[in-house]
């Protein structure tokens, strides 16, 4: 990532304007948010190598769904946490 990336990436999630994918696994139970990106092109280039890592790691089922918003903390929530 180029040094001017980064803080283009914080302002536009700061104003809702970043992309993000989010990941909902089954067993476990867990929503991840992957991101944020400038341009959706970016996200779904980065997106297949961390499905594959969740798919390796013995996630059973895996949705995901590509959304415009801000995002903060926490990035990964369990189901019942």
């Amino acid at each position: 990532m180029t040094p001017l990336l980064r803080p283009l990436r914080s302002i536009a999630n700061g104003f809702g304007m970043a992309w993000w994918a989010r990941v909902e696994t089954r067993q476990p139970d867990v929503t991840y948010w992957f991101g944020p990106y400038i341009r959706r092109s970016s996200l779904e280039a980065a997106l297949p190598p961390f499905l594959a890592d969740l798919r390796s790691e013995g996630a059973a089922e895996i949705n995901h769904a590509l959304l415009k918003t801000r995002r903060a903390e926490p990035l990964t929530i369990e189901a019942g946490g």
